[in-house]
């Protein structure tokens, strides 16, 4: 009788305008037995003149399409992966090469869930700045963003639901009700992420913004209408 192999985390990749960033994470991910990759992507990309298969030469990446919208697309991508952790991972993000070990080291039982730790790819004093802010929300008030690769269990994400179908702060909300749910834990070694809308909008520009949103968010403002200020969460 064959035993289906049971991969120990799918790594989710939700995908809107950011085809090339997808294009250049899965070249930093080589097959590996213990990962699948599944790659979700927002319906009518071809609206934006670019239709050709993510990854048409890898046997090891699942790519479907859904209805747009972060939450959705990983809530779909969830609903087809055999991991038995799923780590939720930005387009325009760059795990380390080292993450796999570091992961396992660190879901360690009675872990349910967690995150990394959070990096820019930019030189900067300023990025250097933001790094240790995110290092201090997190450690002071448990609350990683969606850019830290979120992480959890099968039974753990369906214990809570998944993601809430909201157009903001879906991360927000998933972290959460997971620190609540059980232990978590952060894998000591950093994902890093693209500075390029910081270096656009402007680094305390966006900083800024981004606290406001957070604590509207925390005061009861709803999803949707933070949304509308916020712009295009996706892309």
């Amino acid at each position: 009788m064959n035993i289906p192999h049971v991969p120990l985390v799918s790594v989710i990749v939700p995908v809107w305008a950011d085809r090339a960033a997808a294009r250049t994470l899965l070249g930093q991910l080589p097959p590996d037995p213990r990962v699948e990759v599944i790659v979700v992507e927002a319906e009518r990309v071809e609206s934006l003149g670019e239709s050709t298969p993510l990854a048409p030469e890898r046997a090891d990446v699942r790519v479907l399409q859904t209805a747009r919208g972060r939450a959705r697309q990983m809530n779909a991508g969830a609903a087809l992966a055999r991991g038995q952790w799923l780590l939720f991972l930005h387009a325009d993000s760059t795990l380390p090469g080292d993450w796999l070990t570091a992961f396992e080291a660190a879901i360690q039982p009675p872990a349910i869930g967690g995150w990394f730790r959070f990096a820019l790819d930019d030189r900067s004093w300023q990025a250097r700045l933001f790094e240790r802010g995110v290092a201090l929300r997190v450690r002071v008030a448990r609350l990683p963003y969606g850019d830290q690769g979120l992480f959890l269990t099968q039974s753990a994400f369906d214990a809570l639901g998944g993601y809430r179908d909201m157009p903001l702060m879906e991360d927000v909300d998933l972290v959460r009700r997971l620190v609540a749910h059980g232990p978590v834990v952060e894998v000591p070694c950093a994902i890093v992420t693209s500075a390029r809308r910081y270096r656009k909008d402007g680094w305390f520009r966006r900083s800024a913004r981004n606290l406001v949103l957070l604590s509207l968010y925390v005061a009861g403002v709803s999803p949707t209408r933070l949304a509308r200020w916020y712009g295009d969460p996706i892309g």
